[in-house]
């Protein structure tokens, strides 16, 4: 009798940040590429820290201001990248709300940090799938402690102890560290999917294209 062979593992490390609309479409798309994929892979998820706002202030700025100036846009281009994303979303099972402010995603990028180091299962891609709802689906502060807090809570983790790790300000230099070694290895812009530590697929792409890539990486494992 033939044995149905193992899925393939694989790692993949997806830089990204909370404050990134396509990176909500890109996680999403990846995960329904996995969807099409099961049986054939297993990933092994390891969510990487990229800030496109370090500078912002903790009062964050008004978003369309911020990006037409950031991008160098009009308000037309404005609204027609907003229905862009708001269309790609949809397709993949992201629906946008309206995001009034941009914010800083500093805190954010601790606490993902921190659940990867919980040992809970599967929690660093809850945690980052509630904090892509709270800002892009809700419009809620992701720097916001107490944001930060019921994300935690909605994601399976200790919402005590994640209100300790925010107010010590814990795991600030292993973010600064992992965003410079990123850095160093040539990301500048998000998502930046990377798998086995050596294949980059980037932006947020469409399923099929994931699932092309992935199969072509597997197959060369």
């Amino acid at each position: 009798m033939n044995k149905t062979p193992a899925p393939r593992r694989l790692r993949v490390d997806f830089v990204s940040d909370v404050a990134c609309p396509w990176c909500a479409v890109g996680l999403n798309a990846l995960e329904r590429a996995l969807e099409q994929l099961e049986g054939e892979l297993v990933v092994d998820w390891h969510f990487q820290p990229f800030e496109l706002n370090p500078t912002m202030a903790a009062e964050g700025a008004d978003a369309a201001t911020y990006l037409k100036a950031k991008y160098g846009m009009g308000d037309e281009q404005l609204a027609q990248n907003r229905a862009a994303i708001r269309e790609r979303g949809a397709a993949v099972g992201f629906a946008f709300g309206d995001r009034a402010r941009v914010w800083n995603t500093f805190d954010a990028h601790r606490l993902l940090h921190w659940a990867g180091e919980s040992g809970v299962p599967d929690a660093q891609r809850r945690l980052k799938h509630a904090l892509l709802q709270a800002y892009h689906g809700d419009g809620r502060n992701p720097g916001s402690a107490e944001v930060l807090v019921e994300a935690a809570a909605a994601a399976g983790l200790d919402a005590d102890h994640a209100g300790e790790v925010l107010a010590s300000g814990r795991y600030a230099d292993e973010v600064r560290a992992a965003e410079a070694e990123w850095q160093a290895a040539g990301i500048r812009s998000v998502p930046s999917i990377v798998v086995e530590r050596r294949h980059l697929i980037q932006g947020g792409q469409p399923p099929e294209v994931f699932v092309q890539a992935l199969r072509q990486i597997a197959a060369g494992a």
